[in-house]
């Protein structure tokens, strides 16, 4: 019987249309229990399924401080989170909380 090596799943290798991209982050924010390095996680990862040197171009911020940044070791400022959030052509919306 032939061995089948396992090879590590990356998320940024599906995410390819902005509706997939915005799906998996509103996943993300409901998944995170308030974890915000886990949301900049979901967003590193939406950064380097767009090309993380374009999204910190778009951003204003080095390629290095972005993936920092969206590593998911640290919370980053909120400032940095509207600018990728925003570099990443997508919208953060408010609704009514359920319950």
């Amino acid at each position: 019987m032939k061995k089948t090596k396992p090879t590590a799943y990356d998320v940024a290798e599906h995410l390819r249309t902005p509706e997939e991209m915005a799906a998996y982050l509103e996943a993300c924010m409901e998944a995170s229990n308030g974890d915000a390095a886990f949301i900049a996680k979901a967003l590193g990862d939406i950064a380097r399924a767009k090309g993380m040197t374009q999204v910190a171009r778009d951003a204003g911020l080095s390629r290095e401080s972005l993936y920092k940044a969206l590593s998911g070791e640290r919370s980053p400022g909120f400032d940095t989170i509207l600018k990728v959030v925003d570099a990443l052509g997508l919208q953060l919306l408010a609704i009514p909380a359920k319950g």
